[in-house]
C-alpha cells in the first residue's frame, strides 16, 4: 500500500512539474531555411508563386508520386488549394494559398495534416535580391497546443524537416538556373 502511495505521489508530481513547464513554454515553432540562387529574380519568384509552380520542386513529390491530389482555385491567388492523399511518407491534408505578394515577391501559404496527426501551419517562401544573387527563404511557423509544448524540448525541426527542406531548395535552385 505505501508503495502505491508513493508511486501515486510521484506521478502527481510528474503532471504538476509537466503542466508548470506548459504553461511557462511557449508552444510556437519556427523554421526557416535559404539558398542563394544565380539567376533572374523574376525566374525565381516565378517557380515559387503558386502551389502549381512549388510542385516542381517539392521534395515530397518524390516520396510519393503516385499520391492522389486534387486542385481548386486559380493558380497563383489567394484560394488556391492542393487535398493530396498519400502514403505513410506523405499523408493526407491540403495546403491553400493565403496570400501573393508579387511586389515584395512573397507567398503565405495554409498547410493542414490531417494524417499520419492532425496538425497545421503557416508556410511561406520568399525571394529578394542577396548581393550578385536571389535569396529564396522557405519556412515555416506552427503551434504545439497546450499541454504538449514541453515536447518541444525534446523535437529538432533540422532533424525532422531540415533535409526535405534543403532538398526542395536544392531543387528550386537547380530549376531557376536551368538556362
Amino acid at each position: 500500500m505505501k508503495i502505491l502511495k508513493i508511486t501515486a505521489y510521484i506521478l502527481a508530481a510528474f503532471v504538476l512539474i509537466w503542466l508548470l513547464a506548459a504553461a511557462i513554454i511557449s508552444g510556437e515553432c519556427k523554421f526557416e531555411k535559404s539558398t542563394v540562387v544565380n539567376a533572374p529574380v523574376d525566374r525565381v519568384w516565378q517557380n515559387t508563386n503558386s502551389l502549381k509552380a512549388m510542385e516542381s520542386w517539392s521534395p515530397w513529390q518524390e516520396k510519393d508520386p503516385n499520391a492522389k491530389k486534387d486542385w481548386s482555385g486559380t493558380t497563383g491567388q489567394p484560394g488556391e488549394q492542393q487535398c493530396w492523399q498519400g502514403n505513410e511518407a506523405v499523408g493526407k491534408g491540403y495546403i491553400k494559398v493565403l496570400k501573393v505578394d508579387s511586389a515584395i515577391k512573397r507567398i503565405d501559404i495554409e498547410m493542414t495534416f490531417l494524417t499520419p496527426y492532425e496538425s497545421k501551419a503557416m508556410e511561406y517562401v520568399t525571394v529578394h535580391p542577396n548581393g550578385p544573387g536571389i535569396k529564396a527563404v522557405w519556412g515555416f511557423t506552427s503551434e504545439i497546443p497546450f499541454p504538449f509544448s514541453p515536447m518541444k524540448l525534446f523535437m529538432d525541426l533540422e532533424d525532422q524537416v531540415g533535409p526535405d527542406f534543403t532538398l526542395g531548395l536544392q531543387k528550386l535552385k537547380a530549376l531557376s538556373e536551368k538556362p
